[in-house]
């Protein structure tokens, strides 16, 4: 079931528990995520970066794919189909395309073009009953050639973008995309906190996001969902199990026996993985039965 992300992340926030966001870079990744989800009764949201976007042939056959595949899986389940880390362009590009949730990634701008494009862009989302996530402070690591440092948000900054109504919020806490340098610090909780109550002063409690998902302690996760984290992004994982799957499988000579080479088989092993790593996500976040 086809639905923008707000309603999900309001229930997650106040239930203290997060929804996953699950990056999808083709079919295979789909069904395995929507699969999964409908088995745990579980929300979900379905993240494209720009570039997954457009290894899949654009938004407008990510959206197609999507919404025949919701139809004809039968899944009941909340699922959103969301624009990850999006340019002002491509948010205007997700929205035509009929995506029901966008974010606004306006981080490396100034904070007063930022605050502007995120007002434009949310007037538009909201216009169309899509929901809007805006991200301040930079997420480290790389994501579609944009390189962040990890700076933590100025919860100032943050109170700037949370007034233009955007439904959720991604602020970074020291978090960044890809596997985590053994000498990663942490995230950041009195940032968290600061931010928190900076929200409760000028907005109230607004759903949180953790980007760069991979790789953080489990404890780190429940402390920061406990803190107001109410969506929580997967990509580097899957990734990580999909391969090691698929190269499994290869490096046993599978794909020479029989009709191994089918890429329905070859396949296989890698859709089986991300079931499971998307089920110990969903269960770690808290959103098992919560649909």
């Amino acid at each position: 079931m086809l639905v923008n992300a707000k309603e999900m992340l309001d229930k997650a926030r106040a239930g203290k528990y997060a929804v996953g966001q699950f990056n999808i870079n083709n079919l295979e990744w789909t069904k395995a995520v929507l699969l999964t989800a409908q088995e745990l009764n579980s929300p979900v949201i379905l993240g494209v970066s720009e570039g997954a976007g457009k290894y899949m042939c654009g938004f407008e056959t990510v959206a197609a794919m999507v919404a025949a595949m919701d139809k004809s899986l039968g899944i009941t389940v909340p699922v959103a189909l969301h624009l990850d880390h999006g340019t002002y362009e491509g948010c205007y590009k997700a929205i035509k395309a009929g995506f029901t949730s966008i974010m606004f990634d306006g981080s490396h701008f100034p904070i007063d073009e930022n605050v502007a494009k995120t007002t434009e862009l949310t007037n538009a989302a909201h216009g169309l009953g899509l929901s809007i996530e805006a991200e301040v402070g930079a997420i480290g690591g790389e994501e579609d050639g944009v390189i962040g440092r990890g700076e933590c948000a100025d919860p100032e900054e943050c109170a700037r973008i949370a007034v233009l109504g955007v439904d959720f919020l991604a602020a970074g806490i020291g978090n960044i995309h890809g596997v985590y340098p053994d000498n990663w610090e942490g995230l950041s909780f009195e940032t968290l906190d600061s931010i928190n109550k900076k929200m409760l002063e000028c907005v109230g409690e607004i759903p949180l996001v953790l980007h760069g998902g991979t790789g953080i302690h489990d404890d780190q996760i429940t402390m920061a969902i406990s803190l107001g984290v109410a969506k929580i992004n997967v990509n580097t994982e899957c990734q990580l199990v999909f391969a090691d799957a698929t190269r499994g499988y290869i490096e046993a000579g599978k794909d020479k026996q029989g009709k191994g080479f089918d890429p329905r088989k070859l396949l296989a092993p890698g859709f089986e993985a991300i079931k499971a790593k998307v089920k110990e996500k969903m269960e770690l976040f808290g959103s098992v039965g919560k649909a």
